[in-house]
């Protein structure tokens, strides 16, 4: 098989289902918030990877592509449901949608731009819900996260292929994005999964370096057991 091919048998599909709310760690309520609001960030990235199969993609990566695309909708699905279980601060919303509109406006090409988003974005969004969230958002976080290793390992080898690079603008962009969502957050607290720096510096590791070892608590397998939550916090397998 070929390095498209590979990474298309590792998908696992899985339906998202509405969630209830339960407790989450005290002291990230309000970042929780704004990591909800960058679910808005979902579609555009699929729109970035519609758009690119419109012009000179790999013909190999046309597959995995199509399907990568169908992951960010069923994402938006999960991440609503989550919205619709906890609400939503109607300011933060605002402003994710004008972030939103930046990453749309920025000229550097569609894969590149969802390339940064996934692999510096939601690759510290989730380990942030997988720490602080309740049941529900730690389950969605699992889920969306293997597909996410899938698109980024995809997207890295296209932008190899077309010989595209990461503009100072775009990364600029991607450390605005971050530290928004990470402001409510202290600074040199005594738990670092509520440190701010910690996730920035997390943020910044993944960019240059493709790897975060602060993150490798995400590795450890977290089965939800039924008999600890409600049948709607736990995720729906093929």
């Amino acid at each position: 098989m070929n390095p498209y091919e590979k990474l298309l048998s590792r998908k696992r599909k899985w339906t998202p289902v509405q969630t209830d709310a339960g407790p989450v760690r005290e002291g990230a309520e309000q970042a929780l918030k704004r990591v909800l609001a960058m679910r808005h960030m979902e579609l555009p990235v699929g729109d970035f990877i519609t758009d690119a199969l419109a012009t000179e993609v790999p013909a190999l990566a046309r597959e995995l592509l199509i399907s990568n695309v169908r992951d960010e909708e069923n994402h938006d699905l999960a991440l609503g449901y989550i919205a619709n279980a906890h609400g939503v601060n109607e300011k933060d919303e605002q402003e994710a949608l004008a972030i939103q509109r930046a990453w749309i406006a920025h000229p550097d090409h569609v894969i590149t731009k969802a390339m940064v988003a996934e692999r510096a974005i939601f690759f510290v969004l989730l380990p942030f819900l997988r720490a602080n969230g309740d049941a529900g958002q730690r389950s969605v976080s699992a889920d969306i996260s293997r597909d996410e290793q899938v698109h980024v390992a995809c997207n890295s080898i296209v932008c190899r292929e077309l010989g595209l690079e990461i503009s100072p603008s775009l990364d600029k962009l991607r450390k605005a994005t971050i530290n928004w969502v990470m402001q409510p957050l202290g600074i040199n607290t005594t738990d670092k999964h509520l440190d701010k720096k910690f996730w920035l510096d997390s943020s910044d590791n993944l960019m240059y370096q493709g790897k975060a070892p602060e993150l490798s608590f995400t590795k450890s397998a977290r089965m939800p057991a039924f008999f600890e939550h409600s049948n709607v916090n736990l995720p729906q397998y093929a």
